[in-house]
């Protein structure tokens, strides 16, 4: 089972003419390894998801595999999605040899299946990659909302241990109504609104801003969950972090920064980062 309550959700590296980069991801990852984080998020989250090809996806895969101390003692999730199921099959099987963690299991944009599509899509991926799984709901970005009966449905397959919700934050209130497991996790998507969807019962967060000071941001969101008093210094430096993230594209905000600080993360793919 996923036991950290707190994952960075890492760029992926390029190179300039926008090659997939496998050593500044692997080297991004490892230096977060040594500055005390336990879990990250690999080709799952920041909107690069969908511009890795099957091909590039599994050579990550494949290079983190042979990263002793980070498959050792990481908690490593690894983002699966493709607007095609064969695709998705194909990369959750080749995470089921591995020690990566768990998957973070995406749906397919733009097509928009039904309920009952997405269910046995859902049921097959997990069926390949046998491992512990974040169902991520992102309606925003893929057009599909997977529902509260569907969730509730899914959450009685054991290797299902929780929901990234970047949707109605409201339906977490329902969910829990819904179902009895103390060891199902309702993960946040970044940032945004951080505060109150704690409140609303998020227990787990996917973080984005934690890219610009890891540290921070983990002790920040531990202090949300056990509801401890917040200054006002912290707070002010937790809005500026914020801000650099969030105005304008997270991901180009994120690689600016990345990049300034010694990091080859290098560029955006087009059309992000064309402004």
């Amino acid at each position: 089972m996923l036991k950290e309550t707190f994952h960075i959700a890492v760029p992926t590296a390029f190179f300039d003419d926008e090659s997939l980069n496998v050593q500044g991801t692997i080297e991004y990852i490892n230096h977060l390894y040594k500055q005390g984080i336990k879990s990250v998020l690999v080709s799952g989250s920041t909107g690069e998801q969908h511009s890795l090809n099957l091909r590039e996806k599994i050579e990550l895969v494949k290079s983190l595999e042979v990263e002793c101390d980070l498959m050792n003692n990481m908690e490593i999730i690894f983002g699966v999605s493709s607007i095609r199921q064969k695709e998705a099959e194909e990369l959750a099987m080749a995470i089921s040899n591995t020690k990566i963690s768990g998957i973070l299991l995406g749906y397919s944009p733009y097509v928009l299946p039904t309920q009952e599509e997405a269910l046995v899509y859902t049921k097959t991926i997990i069926n390949y990659s046998n491992k512990p799984t974040i169902l991520y709901n992102n309606p925003k970005r893929t057009g599909f909302d997977l529902s509260v009966t569907s969730i509730a449905e899914l959450s009685s397959i054991d290797l299902v241990v929780g929901l990234k919700e970047a949707g109605d934050k409201a339906k977490i209130r329902l969910l829990k109504k819904e179902i009895n497991r103390n060891n199902f996790h309702y993960y946040a998507g970044g940032e945004l609104e951080l505060e109150e969807k704690v409140l609303q019962g998020f227990d787990r967060l996917s973080s984005i801003a934690g890219n610009i000071s890891p540290l921070e941001i983990r002790n920040y969101f531990q202090k949300l969950l056990v509801k401890e008093t917040i200054s006002e210094q912290e707070r002010a430096n937790i809005e500026v972090i914020f801000q650099q993230v969030n105005q304008g594209s997270p991901i180009v905000n994120l690689k600016k920064v990345l990049n300034q600080n010694g990091f080859k993360m290098g560029v955006c793919r087009k059309p992000i980062g064309n402004v």
